[in-house]
């Protein structure tokens, strides 16, 4: 049998807060700083690449302080 794994603390701002980083906080660190998603899947049989499948998505927020690069207001 292994012995237990110890959590490691959490050094934010608020250091008596309990240990990990909740759901909330997580998405709006996301959120605020954007995240890029890119992945590639290949389904193959006797190691012939029959499909291929990419990824490549962008996630992040969108600010009304921060003015569009068209004039016209964009697609919306």
């Amino acid at each position: 049998m292994t012995a237990p794994v110890e959590p490691v603390p959490w050094l934010g701002p608020d250091s008596g807060a309990p240990l990990g980083v909740p759901l909330v906080d997580l998405l709006d660190r996301v959120l605020a700083t954007g995240v890029v998603i890119s992945g590639d899947l290949v389904i193959a049989i006797a190691e012939v690449p029959l499909v291929r499948l990419s990824l490549h998505a962008l996630l992040a927020s969108v600010s009304e302080r921060v003015p569009a690069p068209w004039s016209d207001g964009g697609p919306l």
